[in-house]
């Protein structure tokens, strides 16, 4: 077992020990976002060390498929592989090696990228599934880790399987982005010391996604990492997006355009796309929710099906912002137009998005974290006579106090002035005339560096600094 360099991963680790230690078989399904290091993982962690480990091969038939399971075998084994006519042949064989190998050592067998090898016509989930419960599931020793990228196949197959892996599932492990504090630890470890905003900026356009944050490289600053990674000619993640989602959702480009219209309610969404209001779009919406690709917002007051469709995968957004079109010609774009106004757009949404990843931080910071509460967004919609408006966070709790959430990312510390100060008096008015509610509204300043004191700034009851948000969960 070898953990050091699982940074941001102690709880899996601990799960995974707690699965190695008990007296019983076990299936375990990781899943997550593709490059969100599900393989590294199980790599580290074990060492290497598997009694068997296959990958499956991406848009590969299955003769191919099985031919790569011979030759795992063979290496396993010392020994020519003869490859399986079909899946049956192949876990039969497989439980024969298995079966020699001693009962009182557990025997750790990976499948990686499972979901691709369920090619169509192959029968590999049903032969998987006689493996498990013919064999399988009454061997103690046996450690049985499965992983793939399309987490909607793995939760329809293995997770909420109905068939012949009804409730079989011992142990289910969502991978998740590093959080602030997990990024700045990660990035130390590769002897980057960025300030604080530029490691906020940074995760703005790549998340916490740890296969991206290892293409930084210390020696270059933090807009050179950008240049180099992003806008140089054929540079690491230049057709990152179209791996991102064709080795995801065999229609990809279905979900791209509902990718695009993010932002919007599932009905505004059909519309936007033309894809129609029924379950298959119900079906790609869920999928990309469990692909950890975008998030539901509930609406203040409102019902479940008026919910927001939300991106919440950095990289596409900045995607969408810079890269799409490929109009821009310049290898060192970043460098020459961080601070140009036509970047404030995305950074302030991109911004909101963060704070929303790290709503566990503000409410320890508010102090809040063991009040019960619900997040949630609201607003109204203006005409020719009323103006609209708009909050994107609000933080419902039990003690009836709601925190009306403002979020500004800046370089400085935030100015109130008359305008804004006019603008947050009428949210705060529109939103208690229009609700009704009782409870004590808390404006609730989240920002880089604080909010400079003025004659406007009394307005502001509580305030979160960008420096909160790496606060440790």
């Amino acid at each position: 077992m070898s953990i050091e360099n699982l940074i941001g991963r102690e709880e899996e680790c601990k799960r995974l020990a707690e699965c190695l230690s008990e007296n019983r078989t076990q299936l375990v399904v990781i899943y997550g976002r593709r490059r969100i290091g599900k393989t590294y993982l199980i790599e580290e962690f074990f060492d290497g060390e598997f009694a068997f480990r296959m990958t499956g091969e991406y848009n590969a038939p299955r003769t191919m498929q099985l031919r790569n399971f011979a030759n795992e075998l063979s290496l396993q084994t010392n020994t020519p592989g003869r490859v399986p006519k079909d899946w049956k042949e192949a876990f039969w064989e497989l439980r024969k090696y298995l079966s020699e190998l001693p009962l009182d050592q557990k025997q750790v067998v990976f499948f990686d990228e499972l979901p691709w090898m369920d090619t169509p016509n192959s029968h590999f989930l049903a032969e998987f599934e006689y493996f498990w419960n013919s064999w399988g599931s009454r061997r103690k020793n046996l450690v049985l880790i499965v992983c793939g990228s399309a987490a909607s196949w793995l939760i329809d197959h293995i997770e909420n399987n109905k068939g012949g892996l009804f409730n079989r599932l011992t142990c289910r492990i969502f991978l998740k982005p590093f959080n602030l504090y997990q990024t700045e630890k990660y990035l130390v470890s590769k002897n980057i010391n960025w300030l604080r905003r530029e490691i906020c900026e940074c995760y703005m356009i790549m998340g916490g996604i740890p296969y991206y944050l290892s293409l930084l490289r210390h020696e270059l600053s933090y807009t050179e990492n950008i240049d180099h990674i992003f806008f140089r000619k054929r540079a690491e993640l230049w057709d990152e997006f179209r791996h991102l989602y064709q080795t995801l959702f065999s229609n990809s480009e279905s979900y791209v355009k509902i990718v695009e219209a993010l932002g919007l309610t599932r009905s505004e969404i059909s519309d936007a796309t033309g894809l129609s209001k029924n379950g298959v779009l119900t079906k790609m919406l869920n999928n990309l929710e469990n692909s950890g690709f975008i998030r539901i917002i509930s609406f203040y007051g409102k019902k479940k099906k008026d919910t927001l469709y939300q991106l919440a995968d950095y990289y596409s957004l900045f995607y969408f912002r810079f890269i799409k079109d490929g109009a821009i010609k310049d290898e060192r774009y970043w460098s020459n137009s961080i601070n140009l106004p036509s970047h404030y757009p995305w950074s302030g949404f991109s911004f909101e998005l963060l704070c929303m990843d790290h709503i566990r931080q503000i409410k320890k910071k508010l102090e809040i974290g063991g009040v019960l509460s619900e997040q949630s967004i609201w607003y109204q919609r203006g005409d020719k006579n009323n103006k609209g408006a708009q909050i994107d966070l609000l933080i419902d709790r039990r003690d009836r106090v709601i925190n009306v959430c403002e979020m500004k990312f800046s370089n400085e510390t935030f100015t109130i002035d008359k305008d804004y100060d006019a603008d947050l008096r009428h949210k705060i008015t529109a939103f208690r005339n229009t609700t009704g509610t009782k409870s004590n509204l808390m404006l609730t300043m989240i920002t880089s560096y604080g909010v400079k004191k003025n004659i406007y700034s009394g307005i502001v009851q509580r305030e979160v600094l960008m420096d909160d948000l790496f606060i440790p969960e």
